[in-house]
């Protein structure tokens, strides 16, 4: 079962929002959100509430895949997100999510009994290539007690 299948089995809101997963990868992950007139808000584009979960839905595909061969010893949990709205979204967005530290450097941590924190950079893209969202998510791996 691909990442995108797993969260989409496991996630409510990524089947609701019929997100699609280009590319999952434990560097990057790239989801579309299709344009669907029961999620614009009051402008015709997408509500900055779906951008948000389409960009929290990207880090997660991420996360799960750097780190899902640790999941029987420690649990992913966002810690803090946050999101700039720069310009108007309109019809199909892509979030393109990217980690920001080394697999490697995060797992030494879990490895040495600390609880690591890592951030996940996601871009929203419309389909002309304005970005019109940027985000942060800082990610932990919460060790299983």
């Amino acid at each position: 079962m691909s990442i995108g299948e797993m969260l989409a089995a496991t996630v409510p809101m990524v089947r609701t929002l019929n997100l699609e997963f280009l590319e999952t990868t434990a560097e990057r992950a790239v989801l579309r959100m299709p344009d669907q007139a029961d999620f614009h808000n009051h402008v015709g584009g997408p509500h900055a509430g779906a951008m948000f979960t389409l960009a929290e839905s990207a880090s997660g595909a991420i996360v799960l895949t750097a780190f899902g061969d640790q999941l029987g010893r420690a649990v992913p949990l966002a810690v803090k997100a946050e999101i700039g709205y720069k310009k108007l979204a309109m019809g199909v967005v892509t979030a393109t999510a990217t980690l920001a530290r080394p697999v490697a450097d995060v797992v030494k941590e879990l490895d040495a009994g600390q609880r690591p924190e890592f951030p996940v950079h996601i871009s929203i893209q419309r389909e002309d290539g304005a970005v019109t969202g940027e985000m942060t998510i800082v990610w932990t791996l919460r060790p299983n007690s």
